[in-house]
């Protein structure tokens, strides 16, 4: 590291010596090679840090390794006063011994070092200089602790920070704030909410973008201080705009280059503005964003000339350098993520069969990282004498192989039931399948559950087996209109492969009733039992409004509180009361098609007789899930809905890739994005459902009796 030996802070004058005795003072202390290796092979996080501390103007140091070797600058040598400079490079613990004992120094430093969570104290009175406490000066510090990662995200130190003005405090307090933020962001999209609201927040500034390589060009985002966004709003994914390989935009040129630039005062984004937003910054700081796999930049900008003070560049440059590394991580996510759920969902039915008295639905979530293939499936299909099939299975592991033996399973057992559908027969023939696979692998750890039924659409009789899976769970309304929920008994033999008797048992799914099939993802939480599980599945499938296979799909899915690191699979079937009516139409990727779903919509409804309130807020929320599949999924979209004596389902499907869209109450909603706030308070039940080729929103509004609409007179 060539220049930074003269950027270590000199010693302290020594005192006049006597005569007699040699007056040499003590030499600036060398880079501290011998405890901490040679600067050149440090990781380039570790050198990135030390810069930042050496070239700061505030009090800043890195406690390096398990012993905390310090690196520090001048303006921290002068509040360890007279320790400085023997403890450059030396131990924290033996170098300041007794400021390292005080409660908040040594004990947080090692803490940030074992765990990663950054802490952030709050003003406090600091003596300074001496440790006699006669002589020392007291000052007010804040001080901040985070932790120094590799691109690995293994720690190799903790960056100490000191600072007294309360804009600096404030700005600490945010750099850790990013950090803590950082920490939860899986995705792109979610690192870059979190660089544009910290940016805003933190330098007051006006304008922030924020941008990444993207093949042969850029894709930026950006956020305007003026944006009215509520909470709905910062829970969508970001607007990404895509930008040349050769832009002349300063973001553009400080990722390709990895050279920050700071403009006092210009027209920096006269060149390339987009809008008058551009038009009117006049000082822009853009900060690049490097490592090994990744290319990007953040930008800053003020509308009024602003002087980019050292300690807020050092501060840039440090957020510059989270986000980079986060934005990496996020990056070998989506890619790690992308690859093993597509292998999932590729195994999974594209769509379910259409009958006109049995409606299915089905939901697949990955577990807890969402970044491994699993086993878990679900099937149906007609057979050749036009009863349904469904199958729910579970394939133990979360790994590529988990994965390809559940779509054998599942292939072998299509194949079974079309030739002899009876499930005794086809949980035979699996047993088979698992016993030689399980050979061929030489292993005995395979592990199958399944739970296979066979439906007569006419009258709802139902045959069904278990090979080790859990009880499904059947939904019925009484006589009284209150439903319940209870588990069937099923003849539940061993896992597949492991042989034993199979039988089924027969039984009958009444109009109203809804069949649900689920994993143990569903009931199974750390820290609390089965039972527990169980009990609290069946109570929220009986408080459902509705027993809509989609609205049973949902809330069975969310059921249990808890995270779970299983994969998640539902499969719910209705027999209804009556036939239901459906349409869908295209909605082409355009600005006109917003009105033309709202006009189709409003045709189709008004013909069936819905009741007028229920239409005008059915095509609302329509409208404006249409606006946001185009807005940011950006492809064309399908709009479908179902009427049923009971209840009109609606969803809206496009072949995007939006993340998936998070529950929020809102209590002011925005022009922008206000959609899901739209779905909240109008609609009874919604949800969203990921599939192979983008994503679905649907709702759904219950149908009032004719008793409770609204008559000429007044409310009925």
């Amino acid at each position: 590291m060539a220049g930074t030996a003269g950027r270590i802070p000199a010693p302290p004058a020594p005192a006049p010596a006597p005569e007699r005795a040699e007056a040499t003072p003590p030499a600036a202390r060398a880079w501290p090679e011998a405890q901490l290796g040679p600067a050149a092979q440090w990781p380039p996080a570790l050198r990135t840090a030390v810069d930042l501390v050496l070239d700061a103007a505030m009090p800043m140091a890195v406690a390096c390794g398990p012993e905390h070797r310090l690196v520090y600058n001048e303006p921290f040598a002068g509040l360890i006063g007279a320790a400085h400079p023997a403890a450059f490079g030396r131990p924290a613990a033996e170098a300041i011994a007794e400021a390292w004992r005080q409660p908040g120094i040594g004990d947080v430093v090692e803490r940030v070092y074992r765990t990663g969570t950054p802490w952030q104290e709050p003003e406090t009175v600091f003596p300074v200089g001496p440790v006699d406490p006669g002589r020392a000066e007291y000052r007010v510090f804040s001080r901040g602790y985070s932790a120094v990662r590799d691109d690995r995200g293994d720690i190799l130190g903790v960056l100490i920070i000191a600072v007294e003005t309360a804009q600096m405090t404030q700005r600490l307090r945010n750099l850790s704030e990013l950090t803590s933020a950082l920490a939860g962001s899986l995705t792109l999209n979610d690192v870059a909410r979190v660089a544009l609201r910290y940016a805003l927040a933190s330098f007051d500034a006006e304008q922030v973008a924020f941008g990444v390589d993207d093949g042969t060009a850029w894709r930026a985002v950006r956020r305007v201080r003026s944006d009215q966004l509520d909470e709905v709003d910062e829970r969508l994914p970001p607007l990404w705009r895509r930008q040349a390989e050769d832009s002349t935009a300063p973001l553009v040129v400080a990722a390709r280059s990895g050279q920050p630039t700071f403009v006092s005062d210009g027209q920096p984004l006269r060149s390339t503005a987009v809008d008058r937003h551009d038009q009117l910054v006049r000082a822009l700081a853009a900060l690049p964003l490097r490592t090994p796999s990744l290319r990007g930049a953040i930008t800053v900008g003020y509308r009024v000339p602003h002087t980019w003070a050292p300690a807020e560049r050092a501060l840039l440059a440090a957020a510059a350098e989270l986000l980079a590394q986060a934005a990496e991580r996020a990056r070998r996510f989506e890619n790690q993520h992308g690859t093993a759920q597509l292998l999932q969902r590729s195994m999974l039915p594209d769509n379910l069969p259409d009958l006109p008295r049995l409606r299915l639905a089905a939901r697949y979530e990955p577990g807890v990282d969402g970044n491994a293939a699993g086993g878990d499936f679900y099937d149906a299909f007609r057979l050749s004498d036009g009863e349904l099939a469904v199958v729910l299975g579970d394939v133990a592991g979360h790994d590529v192989q988990a994965a390809a033996v559940m779509g054998q399973v599942r292939a072998a057992l299509r194949a079974l039931a079309l030739n002899d559908p009876d499930p005794a027969v086809v949980l035979r023939g699996l047993d088979r399948l698992v016993t030689s696979l399980g050979a061929e692998a030489s292993s005995d750890e395979l592990f199958v559950t399944v739970v296979y039924g066979v439906i007569e659409p006419g009258d709802g009789r139902m045959r069904i087996t278990s090979a080790g899976h859990p009880a499904p769970l059947l939904r019925r309304v009484g006589p009284d209109g209150r439903a319940s929920a209870d588990y069937l008994e099923v003849p539940t033999g061993a896992p597949l492969g492991l042989g034993g008797r199979r039988s089924a048992a027969t039984l009958q799914l009444a109009p109203g009733d809804t069949l649900l099939l689920y994993s143990d993802g569903v009931v199974e939480r750390r820290q609390q039992g089965l039972t527990a599980g169980f009990d609290r599945l069946a109570t929220v499938v009986a408080g459902a409004p509705a027993g809509d296979p989609r609205t049973l799909c949902a809330v069975a899915s969310t059921a249990v509180p808890g995270a779970t690191e299983d994969d998640v699979a539902v499969l719910a079937v209705e027999h209804a009361i009556s036939p239901s009516r459906s349409a869908a139409m295209e909605v082409p990727a355009e600005p006109t098609a917003p009105g033309r779903v709202r006009h189709w919509m409003t045709d189709q409804l008004t013909e069936w007789q819905v009741p007028e309130q229920v239409i005008g807020a059915a095509v609302l929320c329509t409208s404006e899930l249409t606006t946001n599949a185009l807005l940011h999924a950006g492809t064309a979209a399908r709009v479908e809905i179902d009427l049923t004596p009971e209840r009109l389902l609606v969803s809206v499907a496009d072949s995007g890739n939006r993340g998936r869209v998070v529950r929020a109450q809102t209590d002011a909603l925005s022009s922008r994005g206000r959609g899901i706030g739209l779905i909240e308070q109008l609609s009874d039940a919604w949800g969203t459902d990921p599939t192979v080729r983008g994503s679905t929103v649907w709702f759904e509004m219950l149908i009032p009796s004719p008793t409770s609409r609204v008559s000429p007179g007044g409310v009925g």
